[in-house]
């Protein structure tokens, strides 16, 4: 990564990269960021960008520049935000992704997932990578981990109290915003682990590959598998206002209505690849491949149809509706 060695002696502020022409057909949307109940950023893996400033009707397309495959995106608020992806790749934006510039940072690895609480940040990556930030995302620093496995996702849940899952099971939690990381064994955790999520300091899930869902009621320190109706890969798990839990896999949607004990599917009409859920206001998203989904009442989704990049909506993915049994 020579581009990474010439910005560290440039400096910290480097210029602008330049912006080149994503053809729209070329988005598999991978993440998303929503620091306002209006205002919604959905980054594609090829390193597009399209935004929004009324909740979804309206979208604008903006590139990141990006050289390498962007994997997650963060924002502190409405004007700054960060992409980050293969190669230690870092980029930031100050004026809500109209332009992007090259941060560097001390690894090459592949960075998996980035979340911020305030001013304070953390990305995780390949070979046990976390990094800190504490300065809103100007400075990073490697924190120690004890582990070389892929660290797939982070979640915090205030400045302190966070957790990491990853490969091979691998858990990490902390309570005190990194500075020491306990590595949890979970015998139950036999699968790779792509999101975890905790509702407040003690309850909180996981899950993975194979359909894998567990459950912590000690703020993760013990862990016990909950029943899937699915053996896809799991991809994502949030909770939404009215206590509902969900999670997101390739062909649709899992809920729970008794605060996450038990799960059932909801189809989405068609194979999406769904792989982030997000709070959007009062209502949550699910981005997949070119698509996002918005739980509008209850346990009722659409597709949001103002935004479906490079192709247009098949007439069987307008509306899906739920709960339903397999």
């Amino acid at each position: 990564m020579a581009k990474v060695t010439i910005l560290a002696l440039i400096g910290m502020w480097a210029l602008p990269l330049f912006a080149g022409s994503i053809p729209d057909r070329s988005c598999w949307l991978r993440a998303a960021a929503a620091p306002d109940s209006q205002v919604v950023y959905t980054l594609c893996e090829q390193g597009g960008l399209w935004a929004t400033a009324d909740g979804g009707s309206t979208w604008t397309k903006r590139d990141t520049g990006a050289a390498e495959r962007a994997r997650a995106m963060a924002f502190l608020d409405v004007k700054r935000g960060f992409v980050i992806g293969d190669h230690g790749m870092l980029l930031a934006t100050e004026d809500g992704g109209m332009e992007w510039q090259a941060r560097p940072l001390d690894t090459k690895e592949r960075l998996m997932d980035i979340a911020f609480v305030g001013e304070s940040g953390w990305i995780t990556g390949y070979q046990g990578v976390i990094l800190h930030s504490t300065d809103g995302g100007r400075t990073w620093a490697r924190q120690k981990t004890g582990t070389t496995q892929t660290l797939e996702t982070v979640f915090f849940l205030d400045a302190s109290h966070g957790w990491v899952v990853g490969w091979a099971g691998t858990i990490l939690r902390t309570g005190d915003a990194g500075k020491t990381w306990e590595k949890i064994v979970a015998e139950k955790a036999s699968w790779s682990l792509t999101s975890v999520y905790f509702r407040d300091a003690k309850n909180g899930w996981m899950v993975g590959f194979a359909g894998q869902i567990l459950r912590s009621r000690d703020g993760g320190a013990t862990w016990q598998v909950e029943t899937s109706p699915v053996r896809s890969w799991l991809t994502s798990v949030a909770f939404d206002g009215a206590n509902r839990g969900w999670i997101a896999y390739d062909d649709g949607l899992l809920v729970s209505e008794d605060g996450g004990e038990t799960w059932k599917t909801v189809p989405v009409g068609g194979r999406f690849f769904l792989a982030k859920l997000l709070a959007v206001n009062r209502s949550l998203w699910a981005i997949g491949q070119s698509v996002v989904l918005k739980s509008s009442d209850g346990l009722k989704w659409s597709r949001i149809e103002s935004l479906v990049p490079g192709g247009t909506v098949p007439p069987n993915t307008r509306t899906a509706t739920g709960p339903t049994t397999r």
